[in-house]
């Protein structure tokens, strides 16, 4: 890409959004291995309720998530009132606002692979495991973790490149900040705004281009998880 058609505004957005979509996908990775793993293996009536939600923000709009955040950080949400009990600052228009939105928007892309992989894995392993002297703690992180180790490289990937396209939560969440939460989808719209269609074009191109290598490298692994 050439840089002369990128101004300061652009990089910064760029790299406002690989940082966002990079504490992302990590918080999530560690966030949603033991729901993953609870919804591979339990019996409980649960268990229907806990995925609908884990898959809601699959069919909700991006805006009707951003704004009932919205109303949770707010003054009058519960976030609010903790954030103010904590004497910290209002999570809305923050950078840490956005990485509570995008954990929410981009939990099921988490959640699901992980869920596939333990699943896949069958009772023998850990049986194996068990009948060797391997306690449960073990049984997980030596046998399940090791074997899950391609849903964990679908989830990271599907979730870094779902946050690096949001809009409509981060818009209704962090607004327009330039250097705090104007991330590239954003900036896209700004120069469309502006009819700065040069611009708007290198982004554009620039996330049709990672969303296509994205695709690229999930297909590329698939064959190499079903061998």
């Amino acid at each position: 890409m050439d840089t002369f058609h990128l101004g300061p505004k652009d990089w910064a957005a760029i790299r406002l959004t690989l940082r966002l979509a990079g504490i992302t996908t990590v918080l999530l990775l560690v966030l949603c291995t033991p729901l993953a793993w609870w919804l591979a293996h339990t019996r409980s009536r649960w268990r229907g309720p806990v995925g609908a939600v884990v898959a809601l923000p699959l069919v909700l709009p991006p805006t009707v998530i951003g704004f009932y955040l919205l109303v949770a950080m707010g003054p009058n949400g519960f976030l609010g009132h903790l954030t103010d009990a904590l004497g910290l600052h209002r999570l809305p228009f923050t950078f840490a606002g956005l990485v509570i939105g995008s954990l929410v928007y981009s939990l099921p892309f988490a959640v699901q692979p992980l869920q596939r992989a333990f699943e896949a894995l069958g009772p023998r392993p850990l049986e194996v495991a068990a009948t060797l002297g391997a306690a449960r703690l073990d049984r997980f992180f030596t046998v399940a973790l090791p074997l899950a180790r391609p849903g964990f490289i679908t989830a990271a990937i599907l979730t870094f490149a779902h946050t690096v396209g949001e809009f409509g939560v981060v818009l209704m969440l962090g607004g327009n900040i330039p250097g705090v939460t104007r991330v590239v989808s954003v900036q896209i719209y700004d120069h469309v705004e502006a009819m700065e269609y040069t611009h708007a074009h290198w982004l554009a191109g620039g996330m049709v281009a990672f969303s296509f290598l994205v695709l690229m490298l999930l297909q590329w692994l698939q064959p190499r998880k079903t061998r």
